[in-house]
């Protein structure tokens, strides 16, 4: 039975200090200790166990369980991260990572494999089945992944998100016919042009007041297309990285260290209809957009803008 134990917060010194001991969990019979040190200016974490185990963490890339990681790993266990998407902590650590995605199509293709048998079955990257939302009174329509959710009051027309990847979404919004008049989207310029407009309105919106934010940002590419309804579109592809210090009110500069915050591909898809700017918004994490390139791409294709009659 593995024991936790809690320091009482007293104004005393260290060896003043009392200990409460209590239950935790079993983990295998190996006896594992936490302390917390509060009269120190910074808490420190203590973990020690009997032996070096095989330790598998669920998540363990937020909040308590990243320092958890970096503690066992410290005194020599063997960490297995069951994680939805890499994070830096990945990096950081010794550790196997086992993308939660990767491990359920395994899961799901081990479970083909025991019920047909190698040989009657033929090995393909499964498909994603997508659900089309056409709005007939605003005059626009697109493709998206079936398995996503509509979010209502977020900002735009119409908005979607991954139910797993909470920061990859998709949006439509367009101008406004009475202060806007387009009959092209040629009218933005070429495609370089308007992805510069492109990047500066995410800058724009992407705007920070907190002390010692950093925005490093590029247009990866710009392209145009004419779709088989006649109309051309353009395609806009950015990258926005965000650092931050982790702590900034801090007044030495060596404790005012500058983290990644979150590394985003954002892509829209431009065109023109009832005097209106249609854009398809998709912002989706860098390192899950190198997995689902194909399904994003399938969606960018699909966005139409059509003709409203009145």
């Amino acid at each position: 039975m593995a024991k936790l134990a809690a320091v009482q917060h007293q104004h005393y010194p260290p060896s003043s200090l009392s200990l409460l001991s209590s239950s935790f969990s079993d983990f295998s019979g190996t006896r594992l200790h936490a302390c917390i040190q509060v009269w120190q200016p910074k808490g420190a974490l203590c973990v020690t166990a009997s032996s070096t185990e095989k330790i598998l963490i669920m998540g363990g890339t937020r909040f308590i369980r990243v320092f958890l990681s970096r503690l066992l790993t410290k005194v020599g266990h063997q960490m297995t991260l069951f994680t939805r998407v890499e994070a830096p902590i990945i990096q950081q650590l010794p550790a196997f990572a086992v993308p939660r995605r990767s491990v359920m199509a395994l899961i799901l293709s081990s479970c083909i494999f025991l019920r047909v048998g190698l040989g009657n079955i033929a090995l393909a990257q499964p498909s994603v089945a997508f659900r089309e939302y056409i709005d007939t009174f605003d005059g626009y329509s697109f493709k998206y992944p079936q398995n996503w959710v509509q979010v209502r009051g977020a900002g735009a027309d119409i908005f979607f998100r991954d139910p797993y990847v909470l920061d990859e979404n998709l949006s439509v919004e367009f101008s406004s016919p009475s202060s806007s008049s387009y009959k092209s989207v040629e009218d933005l310029g070429p495609p370089e042009e308007a992805g510069k407009k492109v990047l500066k309105q995410y800058l724009t919106e992407f705007m920070s007041t907190r002390l010692g934010v950093r925005r490093e940002s590029n247009v990866v590419s710009t392209s145009s297309r004419i779709a088989d309804d006649g109309k051309m579109y353009y395609q806009v592809e950015v990258n926005i990285k965000s650092y931050a210090n982790n702590n900034e009110l801090a007044v030495m500069p060596q404790d005012r260290v500058v983290r990644l915050e979150w590394d985003r591909r954002y892509l829209s898809v431009l065109g023109v209809e009832n005097s209106r700017l249609y854009e398809l918004r998709i912002q989706t994490p860098e390192n899950v957009f190198l997995e689902e390139e194909n399904e994003i791409r399938q969606v960018m294709d699909s966005f139409r803008v059509n003709m409203v009659t009145s």
